[in-house]
């Protein structure tokens, strides 16, 4: 259609024209519009995409970091590197706890077996028949000396059985009635004298069990405290608690150093294990629980303690089967696995 635009009846055809222009510029302007809100939402629906596989993954690797956590502290052997290993399964119960401590001592004659031999008279040693470190016995001679009155020679005997410690007699001397002539002991027992210092004397009471050691070879023995000095030392500020011991062998010799363990207390624990079946790991206390040939390192809480056991609080329960020896080979492979051992899950 053709308008006139100089001519007035042309205002409708001009009103048309108007509206065409218009809606020829609208059209691509709401069409780029429409394409840019699908583009938005196109980004946007991508970027939640991204994110929740992000999400994903950090959930996979969080899953994947528990089960490392879960496994990293397990260890898997068989039954033949257990034996191998030497590794010693146990089941966790209840004990009986000692407490103890451990002090000095030294072994001492006995004091109530001991005999000083001296001549009933003075006179000149004619005969000397036995010397140090001899055994003699009740009624045997030790010695003749003649008397200074009437020269009647007449024998010294034994009044005990015992080893001859000291001999203070020559053949030919002039020996006195009042100066020992021989000290013998009954060495069949030994006093071992503990040193009590002050700060456990409270603890310490007679019929307490002790444990004595020598090293050196000796095995050690056990006695009972049968005596406490009512005085303490005035140079070490020690008290003296006395064992009596059997030395049928001779094994304690009077002057040998030895330690003493004693128990000053004993009570009852739920759960009792050796210390060979404690490690310590990322500055934790564990024990190997046995969970079907996989071993878990199991964090515990220990309690009261003596050289070779310690109770445990808490994260062992009674009946719960552990490693009692064995368990610093497998932290050994534990730390191993941290490099991919094989043993370690």
């Amino acid at each position: 259609m053709f308008c006139d635009f100089n001519s007035k009846r042309s205002v409708p055809c001009q009103i048309m024209v108007f509206a065409s222009l218009l809606c020829w510029l609208w059209l691509p302007i709401n069409a780029r519009g429409e394409v840019e809100h699908k583009h938005e939402e196109t980004k946007k629906t991508e970027s939640e995409q991204h994110e929740e596989l992000g999400a994903q993954g950090q959930m996979g690797d969080q899953t994947d970091e528990h089960d490392h956590d879960e496994h990293q502290d397990v260890v898997h052997l068989s039954d033949a590197e257990m034996e191998e290993f030497g590794i010693e399964v146990d089941v966790a119960g209840p004990g009986k706890l000692h407490i103890e401590i451990v002090v000095p001592g030294e072994v001492a004659v006995n004091y109530d077996k001991l005999a000083h031999i001296a001549p009933r008279f003075p006179g000149v040693v004619t005969e000397v028949r036995k010397h140090i470190g001899d055994y003699v016995r009740r009624g045997e001679v030790l010695a003749v000396i003649e008397s200074n009155e009437g020269l009647v020679p007449y024998e010294v005997k034994s009044f005990i059985n015992g080893t001859v410690l000291e001999k203070h007699m020559t053949l030919g001397e002039v020996h006195s009635e009042d100066v020992a002539a021989f000290v013998i002991a009954d060495l069949d027992t030994v006093w071992i004298n503990l040193g009590i210092y002050q700060m456990h004397l409270p603890k310490v009471a007679v019929g307490q069990k002790v444990i004595i050691s020598a090293g050196q070879g000796v095995p050690d023995a056990k006695g009972v405290i049968s005596y406490i000095s009512p005085s303490v030392d005035e140079h070490t500020r020690t008290a003296t608690a006395r064992v009596v011991l059997p030395n049928r062998g001779g094994q304690w010799r009077p002057g040998l150093f030895v330690g003493g363990t004693i128990t000053v207390e004993e009570t009852e624990v739920a759960v009792l294990v050796p210390k060979s079946a404690l490690q310590t790991m990322d500055d934790q206390t564990v024990v190997f629980v046995d969970e079907h040939e996989d071993f878990r390192a199991q964090p515990v809480e220990i309690g009261r303690t003596n050289e070779t056991w310690a109770e445990v609080l808490s994260g062992l329960m009674p009946g719960q089967e552990y490693v009692s020896q064995g368990g610093f080979v497998l932290k050994a492979e534990l730390l191993k696995g941290a490099f991919g051992d094989e043993h370690c899950h």
